[in-house]
């Protein structure tokens, strides 16, 4: 048994390992691009098309805080103000302040948020489906 401070030598990838982490990053890659431009075919930026699924999609409510969505999107905090801000001024989205927490913004899909979002979640569903089996999560020892 080793202990917490001890090292132990990672076991050396073999060749079939870097197969299965390439195959997976290309079949990720191929997934993304597919996003992008099915995002700008509706007029929106990838990220905006992000912003939108996870204010949709944020569990057990139809809103996301800026600080809930800076996490869900990886983002610093005045990366999302600034991406919900251009939401805005694009008519997908609106800010509220919370009702229960006056410190806190809410962030609400509009109708024409909505609209766009089903439409490119239509879209993503049917390509998910036509990638069925291509997504193998490699299995690699370690």
């Amino acid at each position: 048994m080793t202990s917490r401070t001890q090292k132990t030598s990672p076991t050396p990838l073999a060749k079939a390992d870097f197969e299965q982490l390439s195959e997976f990053r290309y079949q990720m890659r191929r997934f993304e691009r597919f996003s992008e431009q099915a995002a700008q075919s509706e007029g929106v930026t990838p990220l905006q098309y992000l912003l939108m699924l996870h204010i949709k999609g944020y569990p057990d409510r139809d809103w996301a805080t800026i600080g809930e969505l800076a996490e869900r999107l990886q983002a610093a905090h005045h990366s999302v103000v600034a991406l919900v801000t251009r939401c805005e001024t694009a008519g997908l989205v609106r800010r509220r302040i919370s009702e229960t927490d006056r410190r806190q913004v809410e962030v609400h899909l509009l109708e024409k948020g909505e609209s766009v979002l089903a439409r490119l979640a239509q879209m993503h569903r049917a390509e998910l489906t036509s990638l069925k089996g291509a997504f193998v999560v490699p299995h690699i020892e370690i």
